[in-house]
């Protein structure tokens, strides 16, 4: 029994003690027996040996251990201010909630961020805005070795697994997409009938475990993998690398969760905790890697194939830059996680320290493949806390094709940030295998919600566009984004980073790429 369970119990049997005996005995005893009931409580704490505050404060210690329990949620609801909550604040965490039910967004009486703060960040408005287009543009993944492209939409469900999933979330993330049109990654957890059912387009993300096209001693499986990449519904194949919140470890699926139907998707044992090595088997060099995702796209018939990373060492991604300039074959698209990315479950060292945020991540892929000449074939995603029109925004200025949304998602799909994804007990039934948990997100309601985030952000998207002047990612520029850099200074991102030109590393590596560029070998991940 846990020590909360325990002062409950005790709790219990104090009042039921009291109640028992206000209508058998004497007045005194009805006193007697709630004190009786806490003094064994306070005999217990002071005999345990594993909490010091108790053995010093019986009773009154527990206190303290009930508070802690419910320090998430008094900090959430009652404490923190509308613009200052992490992972996501307040205010976004509303305008999502708002645009999936279709209610209004807007807010009052202006702004209550400190635009004077350094590190605020703001879009440049042009004084000739441009009308909104009806149509939301499209973003063709799809190089020249790709025989089927795929026209990817401006925001897309990013990658979530079944099993860190439940059952009706998957179905409900995946009937969004099908309803709206946009493409829903599957994560590195397998191929699951609930991704299938609703109709929606996938992009089936293969990780380490290789989940779904496996061997039984771990190895990547072609024939299976062949055969279900085939499936009309899988429209592109990503490899994963790494993700944003933990890069460099992999997976953990407790066993718990690992019920039969998760086993048979997964190819993995019943009931036992499965983890995904932190490297793949399939390549060992830059130049395999680019090999094998070239195999990946011949094995699914032609269909636009790429990997995902967060990015670490610039040295080792222009190594796979070179690497595809050697072997004349590129990925289709390729996806950039943030350190500021979500997981189910990562070490709090990593979540907090290892890894490159979005921003940087995308300008060191973005400005990797134009300074090598390969821009034009490979298209990037983004993927990190992309929740509003404004997010998507600022990710294409910074060298975004698309983005990608998770959390924003799971808060459409009815998420409250609990932040219990790893224990099996989300409160809403998003991150569970509990059937009677599950069963409380209501597919039909909740798929519509979806739908309508996506068509909204991508809506508000295109709106702050117009009021730029632009009316296609495509004229975004990086004098678009400013920053605050001090009460009295702003720069813009294209006075603050460096943008390269098409092939400038053919031709003249820059001062501040050079050591990089001449380091990098296509046959060595050199750090």
């Amino acid at each position: 029994m846990t020590r909360i369970g325990l002062v409950f119990l005790t709790l219990l049997v104090a009042l039921a003690a009291g109640a028992a005996a206000t209508a058998t005995s004497p007045w005194w005893w009805s006193a007697a027996a709630p004190l009786l009931a806490l003094g064994l409580l306070g005999a217990w704490d002071l005999t345990q040996r594993r909490h010091s505050v108790l053995r010093n404060y019986p009773v009154l210690g527990h206190a303290r251990f009930l508070l802690e329990k419910i320090r998430p949620e008094l900090q959430q609801y009652f404490v923190e201010r509308n613009f200052d909550g992490r992972p996501f604040d307040r205010d976004t965490r509303t305008i999502v909630y708002e645009r999936a039910k279709g209610t209004d967004a807007e807010q009052p009486y202006g702004t209550e961020r400190d635009v004077y703060r350094p590190g605020y960040e703001f879009l440049v408005p042009s004084m000739a805005p441009c009308p909104v287009p009806e149509t939301a543009p499209r973003v063709r993944i799809g190089g020249p070795d790709c025989d089927r492209p795929y026209d990817m939409a401006l925001l897309n469900v990013s990658a979530m697994s079944f099993g860190s999933l439940s059952a009706n979330a998957i179905l409900t993330l995946n009937g969004g997409a099908a309803a709206g049109g946009f493409a829903h990654d599957t994560g590195e957890g397998g191929l699951s009938e609930y991704h299938l059912r609703p109709g929606g387009d996938l992009v089936w993300e293969i990780g380490t475990g290789y989940f779904g096209c496996r061997t039984d001693d771990g190895d990547f499986d072609p024939a299976e993998f062949a055969d279900k990449a085939a499936h009309e519904h899988v429209k592109c194949v990503s490899l994963k690398l790494s993700q944003g919140a933990k890069p460099g470890i992999g997976g953990v699926l407790p066993g718990a969760k690992v019920n039969a139907e998760i086993a048979r998707v997964r190819d993995v044992p019943e009931g036992r905790t499965v983890i995904s090595p932190p490297y793949h088997r399939v390549f060992s060099t830059p130049r395999e890697l680019v090999r094998f995702v070239a195999g990946m796209r011949e094995l699914s018939g032609g269909k636009p194939t790429g990997f995902k990373l967060c990015v670490g060492s610039r040295r080792q991604f222009l190594a796979v830059c070179k690497a595809m300039l050697a072997e004349g074959t590129a990925p289709d698209f390729i996806v950039v996680d943030g350190a500021e990315g979500g997981t189910g479950a990562a070490p709090l060292e990593f979540a907090d320290h290892v890894g490159t945020p979005l921003t940087e991540g995308l300008l060191t892929v973005h400005n990797a493949l134009v300074g090598a000449g390969l821009r034009d074939r490979v298209r990037i995603g983004a993927s990190g806390k992309i929740a509003t029109g404004t997010d998507l925004v600022k990710r294409m200025v910074q060298g975004a094709d698309y983005g990608n949304a998770a959390r924003a998602m799971m808060f459409a799909v009815g998420c409250i940030q609990a932040q219990r994804c790893h224990t099996n007990t989300c409160p809403t039934g998003v991150t569970t295998q509990d059937p009677r948990r599950a069963r409380a997100l209501h597919v039909g309601d909740k798929t519509l919600r979806v739908r309508r985030l996506q068509e909204a952000t991508v809506a508000s998207a295109l709106q702050i566009m117009a009021s730029m002047g632009v009316t296609d990612p495509a004229q975004l520029r990086p004098h678009m984004l400013r920053r605050r850099i001090d009460p009295r200074t702003e720069r813009s991102f294209e006075e603050l980073y460096e943008w390269l030109a098409p092939g400038q590393l053919l031709a003249e590596p820059p001062v501040s790429w050079a050591a990089d560029w001449n380091a990098a070998d296509p046959d060595h991940f050199t750090v």
